[in-house]
């Protein structure tokens, strides 16, 4: 499992694989998309990233990190 954060779009992406490409995506809330290759889940976009999680988690993120433990949080 890898994490990524783009602080300039404030998206955060949690790659499950990176063997897989996506073949669908489904919008499960405003700001919450699930990618999928068949029906298995291979990723989640998180948009609006700052608003949804912890900053001092965001800035923890480095662009291709492995996993870290990041609580989500709503406002």
């Amino acid at each position: 499992m890898k994490v990524t954060y783009d602080p300039i779009s404030d998206a955060m992406y949690i790659y499950f694989t990176s063997k897989k490409k996506s073949t669908r995506t489904e919008e499960v809330s405003e700001d919450f998309l699930v990618d999928y290759a068949g029906r298995e889940m291979i990723g989640i976009e998180i948009l609006d990233a700052s608003r949804k999680l912890p900053k001092k988690n965001l800035e923890s993120i480095k662009i291709g990190s492995n996993f870290a433990n990041i609580p989500v949080t709503s406002h």
